[in-house]
């Protein structure tokens, strides 16, 4: 009888081993799998990365090829990737990149633009009635040199009001971020929100013309110019998709009558400054990661005058 306990005893001893040996073992295996899937997934991100950043440099190549001197203008024309948010591809070993190039006079500059023109292009985000009346009034106090608040807009008995005080700043943007703190600016305006693109993409402060350049100017800044309806700025975009508009002629055959309305909003004057953004790829990924940069061609040179590694951008197509 005591040998058969014995044995007993010791046959639980060994099962309990083995059952910790088990589970040491498959922890450690466990343990070896996530190691293994970490390490691809930051390989896999390095090279998405590498891949953004390429297609960024890739944007600058070809905003320096259309500013180049020693081409003609006929080449250019013909192989000159456009500036108005057109996607383009790039298939590589390690993946692909796309990237798309928006010259800054092609946006809504919220310190120079005429206020009709940033009335409308909120509108044409979607914001309209008494919220479209407060967000554009606040944004004009906001930059304005005085204390006198617009019918629905602020100044500082409103803003020094809030749970957490401050100013009417009465001086014009330094940041578009800087929105955030104006009445009536809501992120789901300012960045967007699910299919509703947000005003940020559209604006900058880098352009300082108060017209719009008709050849980089996206569909929703076109609808902002007053006057311009839907089938006039799809003619626009259906137009300098073969070939860019080089001529006031050219603009008025497009527009008809409604032109000496819409001139003082309209040129066709390339700026210096352009935002690229690109997103690195890897084979059967839909999403990668994301860079932008706002680069300003001084001579034959530039310099990046904001650098966002990484962004996140939400749409692709802007048109």
């Amino acid at each position: 009888m005591g040998g058969n306990g014995e044995r007993g005893i010791v046959l639980i001893m060994v099962m309990w081993v083995l059952t910790v040996l088990m589970v040491v073992v498959l922890s450690f295996s466990y343990m070896l799998r996530t190691e293994a899937h970490a390490t691809l997934s930051f390989k896999e991100g390095m090279e998405q990365k590498f891949l953004a950043e390429a297609g960024i440099e890739r944007g600058i190549v070809e905003i320096l090829y259309r500013k180049s001197g020693s081409i003609a203008q006929e080449e250019k024309d013909a192989t000159a990737w456009k500036i108005d948010g057109t996607v383009y591809t790039a298939e590589m070993k390690e993946g692909s990149f796309r990237v798309r190039i928006l010259n800054e006079s092609g946006k809504v500059d919220i310190n120079s633009a005429h206020e009709l023109l940033i009335r409308g292009l909120i509108a044409a985000l979607g914001t309209q009635g008494e919220e479209l009346d407060t967000v554009v009034d606040s944004l004009m106090d906001w930059k304005d040199n005085d204390n006198l608040h617009r019918l629905y807009g602020a100044e500082d008995e409103y803003y020094l009001s809030l749970p957490g005080p401050y100013k009417a700043k009465n001086a014009n943007f330094e940041s578009l971020e800087e929105m955030m703190l104006v009445k009536g600016v809501t992120p789901d305006l300012l960045y967007g929100n699910g299919d509703r693109k947000g005003l940020l993409q559209f604006i900058t402060l880098n352009s300082g013309s108060s017209a719009i350049n008709i050849n980089a100017a996206p569909r929703e800044v076109l609808l902002a110019v007053p006057g311009m309806t839907a089938e006039m700025a799809d003619a626009v975009l259906e137009y300098r998709a073969s070939k860019e508009i080089k001529s006031v002629q050219e603009i008025k055959d497009l527009l008809g009558e409604q032109y000496n309305a819409m001139s003082p909003y309209l040129n066709t004057g390339e700026g210096n400054a352009y935002t690229v953004e690109a997103e690195g790829l890897k084979e059967g990924r839909k999403a990668g990661h994301a860079v932008k940069a706002v680069v300003v061609l001084e001579g034959d040179t530039y310099k990046f005058i904001y650098y966002k590694n990484p962004e996140e951008i939400r749409q692709w197509h802007v048109q």
